[in-house]
């Protein structure tokens, strides 16, 4: 059966850096959703509070329920229902247009546009939005803003940087002439917390950590980045093994063709259990050195290797590549059907 371990040191090695980085253990809040960008959402929950996290990050109001147990404090930047809330959940508010559908006593986050243009609100709307929700009762716990582009060399992060300072500026002046209490503020992803150089001087109160979490940053730009280190890998089991004999072709198509008689066997993963389908104008060797052959089928692939289990991967960043996307692309496209194991 395939399944997909997860290195428990590696992940704490990331958290450690992370913590370092945003001055304490305290001020990270690790990026959940998406299944943990496929890692598993309740198997890294644990152990982020077993390092010592206390606050998370979702999606979904149903993924707030599933880890309620592990942290005191989950943010959840896309709720699509607006029912009654833990006291321990605070839900982004993404629109005006929402105010009005947000229970009384809610914990609410506003989300401020300061260039992605995508969710939040205007800048010029900040009061506005303030005087809606004191009105509704609710419990204003945070303001945050998103980078677009903290990961590339462009001017768009310090843009943002400055956008939001100005928004914290007019949150603060709003919340004190309302006698009301100044919210936690926090703008920075894994790329915008390693690009500052000094994260206790940004004034911030945590950092929002996804893909770092998981041992994955941009490391072909001259930014200072650690060496972070995967926590993820993939192992196939063998299904059945045959010899391929010299001009005999295997699987869909029969992209590859063997020039000598060699042993080949099936693997128990493919494209359906998230294993993207692989162009069979390129190679790609497993970790062990060996070579998946062809095409990757729907529930299966090909692999010159007769060993019982094979790991196809315990870093992602020569699949995304082949693939011409991103490291998190690779992680979230598994099944969450397939078997998280910690070890």
């Amino acid at each position: 059966m395939s399944r997909i371990l997860l290195n428990k040191d590696n992940l704490f090695y990331n958290l450690e850096l992370i913590s370092k980085k945003a001055t304490s253990k305290d001020k990270v809040a690790v990026v959940l959703k998406d299944n943990a960008y496929g890692h598993g959402i309740i198997e890294v929950a644990k152990l982020s509070k077993e390092f010592g996290i206390k606050k998370a990050v979702v999606k979904s109001v149903e993924d707030a329920k599933k880890i309620k147990d592990y942290f005191p404090y989950i943010l959840i930047l896309a709720p699509n229902d607006f029912n009654n809330y833990s006291h321990t959940f605070h839900i982004a508010l993404n629109t005006l247009e929402n105010i009005e559908k947000i229970p009384q006593n809610s914990n609410v986050h506003i989300k401020i546009d300061t260039g992605m243009h995508r969710n939040g609100i205007a800048i010029d709307d900040i009061e506005e939005a303030i005087l809606g929700l004191s009105k509704r009762k609710v419990n204003i716990t945070g303001v945050f803003t998103h980078h677009k582009g903290a990961d590339e060399l462009s001017t768009s992060f310090f843009f943002q940087k400055e956008l939001f300072s100005k928004a914290k500026y007019k949150v603060k002046e709003v919340c004190e002439k309302l006698f009301l209490p100044i919210p936690a503020f926090h703008s920075c992803n894994s790329s915008a917390l390693f690009r500052e150089k000094n994260f206790e001087e940004l004034n911030e109160d945590f950092a929002r950590v996804g893909i770092a979490t998981y041992g994955y940053l941009e490391d072909d730009l001259p930014f200072d980045f650690p060496k972070l280190k995967p926590v993820m890998s993939l192992w196939a089991s063998k299904m059945a093994t045959r010899e391929l004999k010299k001009a005999q072709s295997v699987g869909y198509g029969g992209k590859f063709t063997a020039n000598e008689n060699m042993i080949v066997s099936t693997y128990d993963i493919g494209y359906g259990d998230g294993f993207l389908r692989l162009n069979e104008n390129h190679n790609y060797t497993t970790p062990k050195g060996f070579r998946v052959l062809g095409r990757v089928s729907m529930d299966n692939l090909s692999i010159n290797s007769d060993e019982k289990e094979v790991c196809l991967f315990d870093d992602v960043r020569e699949l995304a590549k082949i693939h011409n996307t991103i490291t998190y692309e690779i992680t979230c496209s598994l099944k969450e059907s397939i078997k998280r194991e910690i070890v």
